[in-house]
């Protein structure tokens, strides 16, 4: 019922649910960058002190380590993983260096045993960002194992989607207690914004099949400008600022979520049969993949590198095959993001910066059948042709 649309049962389910799952604490809030900020100012850490993140990246991470008083260290990545690279992380270590977020980006699991000893060794804080990739039966036995605390979205494009909301999941228990003590503290969303919220999977579901023959595209930009839909990322956070209050993940948004664990493995099993289909084309093609690319992982999305990867998107935009995600054209994603604002400094990581122009991703929602991905392929191939559209290799 819409009273319980923010304080309903379905909370405690899903926390349950992941305590469970991970065999730690867990506290939930509106958004993954609510989740890191909140977790970033119940950790033992001086202010000012340096957190270490990978180039490509997307702004909620540095935002939210500006918004609890410390400062965001960019590492190069590593062009095969799409990572941070790990001999990187090495020459970025300073004093001041108290924490590193590792992300698996599209669902390419991190050498997590490494990077554990590598902070080990140098007494840090290991924080694993999930967003991308989240272990069921039968996936990687890496995730959650070697970090200190893992941060989960549910955003509208992760790995399980609520619309918005995120997690974070502690080994330790005093922060685990501080954590409680922030998501009591915070507020609850308003019933206008969870409304936006809960619009957007039925808005979607309505445009999706329209977008064929035009009309689908349209009419989401339509219900953004008319404020049915919230932003995913708003003007002031590309500017690089986010807010210093956060707020609790609402019960409604928790019940999406919790409805998609319940059938998690078998939407895992789906992204694991597309990755394979879009795998299969590349290597009859000839396309260029990152080494990384396994097809026992579930991804969130398939990653090709093309030299011209916004012309490419932009002929497919004329047969209404919408490839921009978001993750490119920038370090520090979406493109729009004044990257100096945020932190980055340009020129900083020029292999994060070189695939920020090559990416081009291939969908792996829940809702992508085997038809439309073959169909993509087809057409994806016809406006490639020759191996010359391919991004180079180069150093990894």
């Amino acid at each position: 019922m819409f009273w319980r649309w923010r304080k309903g049962p379905t909370r405690e389910k899903l926390r349950s649910t992941l305590e469970l799952w991970f065999d730690a604490r867990c506290s939930l809030f509106a958004t993954g960058r609510d989740a890191l900020l909140a977790l970033l100012r119940s950790l033992p850490i001086d202010r000012g002190s340096e957190i270490i993140i990978q180039g490509f990246t997307c702004v909620a991470l540095p935002n939210a380590i500006h918004a609890a008083g410390f400062t965001p260290v960019f590492a190069e990545v590593n062009l095969d993983t799409l990572n941070i690279d790990l001999d990187a992380i090495i020459g970025r270590i300073t004093p001041r260096t108290k924490v590193i977020i590792v992300q698996h980006t599209f669902g390419i699991v991190v050498d997590m045993q490494r990077l554990r000893e590598m902070t080990e060794q140098k007494g840090i804080l290991l924080i694993e960002d999930c967003a991308h990739i989240l272990p069921d039966v039968t996936g990687p036995k890496v995730i959650g194992k070697y970090s200190d605390f893992l941060m989960l979205s549910f955003g509208r494009d992760k790995a399980a989607s609520g619309v918005s909301g995120g997690s974070i999941i502690s080994k330790n228990t005093e922060v685990a207690d501080l954590l409680q003590k922030e998501e009591r503290d915070a507020k609850e969303l308003s019933w206008i914004t969870v409304k936006r919220l809960l619009l957007y999977p039925l808005i979607y579901a309505f445009c999706r099949p329209l977008y064929g023959i035009g009309i689908g595209k349209v009419l989401l930009v339509l219900a953004s400008k008319s404020h049915m839909l919230a932003p995913v990322i708003t003007k002031k956070e590309k500017a690089g600022y986010q807010p210093p209050s956060i707020q609790r993940m609402p019960s409604s948004l928790c019940a999406l979520v919790y409805f998609e664990f319940k059938q998690f493995h078998s939407l895992n099993n789906h992204r694991r049969h597309l990755t394979e289909i879009y795998y299969a084309a590349a290597k009859e093609y000839n396309w260029n993949i990152p080494a990384g690319v396994d097809t026992h992982l579930p991804l969130q999305k398939f990653p090709l590198l093309v030299q011209n990867a916004d012309e490419i998107r932009l002929k497919l935009k004329t047969k209404n095959i919408y490839l921009d995600d978001g993750w490119t054209g920038s370090s520090i994603c979406p493109r729009t993001v004044n990257q100096e604002a945020v932190g980055y400094i340009p020129g900083s990581c020029p292999k994060a910066e070189r695939l920020s122009n090559q990416i081009l991703t291939l969908p792996i929602h829940p809702t992508m059948t085997e038809k439309q991905a073959k169909k993509l392929i087809t057409i994806l191939q016809s406006e490639l042709g020759s191996s010359a559209t391919m991004a180079d290799d180069g150093d990894s």
